[in-house]
């Protein structure tokens, strides 16, 4: 992945992130519980984390190749995929077992913020 697809893949999520915040709070506030509202929030709110931080890395790969980064890049890019999508589809679908992929979800998101601590840290 190279910086500018980074920078794609985060203003595609960040702009989806709203548009899907926008849809839970004005669409779906009277049709879900408040316990599923809240599922589809924490999806939404990660999914906007993610965007930004791959945005910023992004940024990053522009000044040149960085192996670490660029699995960090994949690593949130699945991770938002797995972990957000499994809650939105979690509470529009009714499919509770579905809440078993979201922690996959989490661990690639863990492990590409871990890439971008060792990438930072390593000396150079």
């Amino acid at each position: 992945m190279t910086g500018r697809r980074a920078l794609f893949a985060g203003a595609v999520l960040g702009g989806l992130s709203v548009a899907l915040g926008a849809f839970g709070a004005h669409a779906l506030r009277d049709r879900l519980s408040p316990a599923d509202l809240q599922i589809y929030e924490t999806g939404a709110r990660y999914q906007m984390y993610h965007a930004l931080a791959l945005v910023g890395l992004g940024l990053w790969l522009e000044r040149g190749p960085r192996p670490r980064l660029v699995w960090a890049a994949r690593a949130w890019l699945a991770g938002t995929a797995i972990f957000s999508g499994s809650l939105y589809l979690l509470v529009l679908t009714g499919v509770r077992a579905l809440g078993a992929i979201t922690p996959l979800g989490g661990v690639a998101l863990i492990a590409g913020w871990l890439l971008v601590a060792v990438d930072a840290a390593a000396d150079r």
